[in-house]
């Protein structure tokens, strides 16, 4: 079977197993979540060692923060991964890019460290790669779905980074066949770089269910 038809399949059984979700929405202006988490691909970020295997919001140096909620076995993460890769390309140097896997280890062991290295090395995504399988920044952040995107700055040198923007790539979706340009993230980074406006106008990621640990899933799931 060729492999566009296997991710379509896929992504039937994702849409009619689980449910299509859209992202909450954060609310614009929230704080960047305080948080320590377990890092699954290396030990450095921009050459410099982080503490013991992990990466806090404390070692984020002062650019502009996108935090993006992947994982391994998503089909709609995995039609986004080639355009992370040319973001990280084209922006890393300017901006902070983290991942971060919250589905449920319990349920969904697919997506455990080896798996989230194995996606990172495939790729070649530098950024670091966080698990939070306690699902602690998830409900900061108040996460629903993989992908999301959150994209945080600070208004002064002296401020704490907030929200700018939050919700999808762009409108390309499995199977629907809009261009996978990353063209709402893009205009939200190019804004925050310039010092200009983000626009208001922010449209819902829509994706898998984030996989919640059984007994433990948030007031605004399901």
């Amino acid at each position: 079977m060729p492999s566009g038809a296997i991710l379509m399949e896929t992504v039937w059984i994702c849409s009619a197993a689980m449910a299509r979700t859209a992202s909450t929405m954060l609310a614009l202006g929230t704080p960047l979540p305080a948080f320590r988490l377990a890092r699954v691909n290396g030990d450095k970020v921009n050459g410099v060692q982080v503490k013991a295997g992990t990466f806090a919001s404390t070692d984020f140096e002062q650019k502009p923060i996108l935090l993006m909620v992947l994982c391994a076995h998503c089909p709609f993460v995995k039609h986004i991964e080639p355009e992370i890769t040319r973001l990280e390309n084209d922006f890393a140097s300017q901006v902070q890019f983290v991942g971060l896997s919250s589905n449920s280890l319990i349920t969904h062991p697919q997506d455990g460290p080896a798996q989230l290295a194995e996606q990172a090395q495939r790729h070649g995504w530098a950024f670091p790669y966080l698990l939070d399988d306690q699902q602690v920044l998830a409900k900061s952040l108040q996460a629903a779905c993989t992908p999301e995107f959150y994209l945080f700055s600070q208004d002064s040198k002296d401020s704490s980074p907030t929200l700018q923007y939050r919700g999808q790539l762009d409108s390309s979706r499995p199977g629907n066949n809009q261009p996978l340009d990353g063209s709402d993230l893009r205009a939200a980074l190019n804004a925050v770089l310039t010092g200009t406006s983000v626009s208001q106008k922010q449209v819902a990621s829509v994706g898998c269910n984030v996989k919640w640990n059984p007994g433990q899933e948030p007031e605004w799931f399901g």
